[in-house]
């Protein structure tokens, strides 16, 4: 009799365990990438044409996603206009905008930590001639 009970305890559990399974795959991949939206965890590329392209990166970060935005597609006047806004936009979100590259950059939210530093200079990137060992 106990052994009967076991098999009905044992058996409830498998059955609870396939219904959690069958629950996760139910779930269609829209309405995963619809949630991951939602709680902000992608790294979105942009290489905008022209500033009104900027407010596009603006609502990335509102959703709290990180941007990598590359302008080297844009004229420097236009360059500095949507860097100008784009820090205006980390500022009032609390969060940060690394030069990473030549007219490149990273535009984070609040909920991104950005750790270490990517030099710039080139000059620095080189090794003394008598750092060279030949």
């Amino acid at each position: 009799m106990a052994l009967s009970k076991l098999k009905k305890l044992f058996a409830d559990e498998e059955d609870n365990l396939m219904g959690t399974e069958d629950e996760y795959y139910s779930v269609s991949e829209d309405d995963a990438l619809k949630e991951a939206d939602k709680v902000g965890n992608k790294m979105i590329l942009m290489e905008p044409r022209a500033y009104s392209e900027s407010q596009q990166i603006a609502d990335h970060l509102k959703n709290r996603n990180s941007v990598v935005v590359n302008l080297k597609r844009v004229t420097s006047a236009q360059a500095k206009r949507i860097i100008d806004f784009l820090s205006g936009c980390c500022y009032s979100i609390g969060g940060k905008m690394e030069n990473i590259g030549v007219g490149i950059y990273l535009c984070t939210p609040k909920n991104v930590n950005i750790q270490g530093k990517i030099s710039n200079d080139p000059e620095k990137t080189k090794p003394e001639e008598s750092e060279i060992e030949w």
